[in-house]
């Protein structure tokens, strides 16, 4: 399947939805040759009726016209509703470089894979809404299915990939957003959060405000994006180098190398509690490395929506 970075043909032109095209159908074909075989990857609007099945639903208004016997195929499956909420906060533009704009960072890889999961929800007629934050909520727009409601949320997705976006020293402030988020979902949903939890440690404050999305009934998946690379092995080069706080812009120079050891630990450390409190919560957590494919998001997702329908 292809990673969002190896379709370079296609980002030139910033066309968000055909891109998020480009990742379902790589993923669908994988899906074929894999033992996700078994999900519901047919995504036509009627099948043929098989005989000895269920009248309840079949499509008589079709059957008029046609003289030919096919079944609503996703009647029952229009209920999901879907909030995408991704955090832009400074942080996200990490690996951070001024000259190729939003191309390639945790931002980016968010902001496709929100787009990939719009289009499957489309696809599976289930409605999508989405929400953006900061230190404060920048955008929020309830779950709809209509083609208008989705071209609003991939324009505005594509607005965040255009260079005149980039803001450094934006903050987050995700404990008081969160809780803004689950008051303003009026509706059970399955609520999909990307952000690379750099708000602070895993405090209490943090996990209140995710449980508060349960404590609402809505199933939450919490999607921790990462250059595993560069933010988990610490895989810098042996020589000082100078490191500056996307959201501070604060500065501090050193050889990585000379902290490599404690730093990998603290971080290990941060991750462990992180899958603690999420289990503690019945909250999903799934690590996704922005320099891998859509796979493990895209799976997750699948997963999940067979377990909910």
């Amino acid at each position: 399947m292809k990673n969002i970075f190896d379709i370079q043909e296609l980002q030139q032109f910033d066309h968000v939805e055909m891109i998020a095209k480009e990742i379902v159908e790589g993923f669908i074909t994988g899906l074929h040759r894999s033992p996700f075989h078994g999900f519901s990857i047919e995504f036509a609007e009627h099948r043929q009726y098989n005989t000895g099945e269920s009248v309840k639903h079949v499509d008589w208004k079709v059957y008029a016209r046609t003289d030919r016997l096919f079944v609503k195929q996703y009647e029952e499956e229009t209920n999901l509703r879907c909030q995408l909420v991704i955090d832009t906060s400074s942080s996200m533009l990490f690996p951070f470089d001024k000259s190729k704009g939003l191309k390639k960072n945790k931002l980016a890889f968010s902001i496709y894979c929100a787009a990939a999961l719009i289009y499957l929800l489309r696809r599976q007629r289930d409605a999508s809404g989405l929400s953006l934050f900061s230190d404060e909520i920048e955008f929020h727009v309830e779950p709809r299915l209509s083609t208008v409601h989705a071209e609003l949320l991939y324009g505005k997705l594509a607005g965040l990939l255009t260079k005149g976006s980039v803001e450094l020293k934006k903050g987050t402030n995700a404990v008081d957003v969160l809780h803004q988020i689950a008051e303003n979902i009026h509706k059970r949903s399955l609520v999909i959060i990307f952000s690379d939890m750099l708000d602070s440690q895993p405090s209490e404050e943090l996990f209140s405000a995710l449980q508060h999305l349960r404590y609402n009934k809505h199933e939450v998946v919490l999607f921790h994006v990462t250059d595993k690379k560069l933010e988990k092995e610490f895989e810098f080069s042996n020589r000082p180098h100078k490191f500056i706080d996307l959201e501070t812009g604060d500065l501090v120079r050193f050889n990585p190398s000379d902290v490599r050891k404690t730093y990998k630990e603290t971080v290990e450390k941060y991750f462990h509690e992180l899958k603690v409190k999420c289990g503690q919560f019945q909250i999903d957590l799934v690590e996704a490395d922005m320099n891998e494919d859509f796979k493990e998001v895209l799976s997750k997702f699948f997963v999940k929506r067979e377990r909910l329908l």
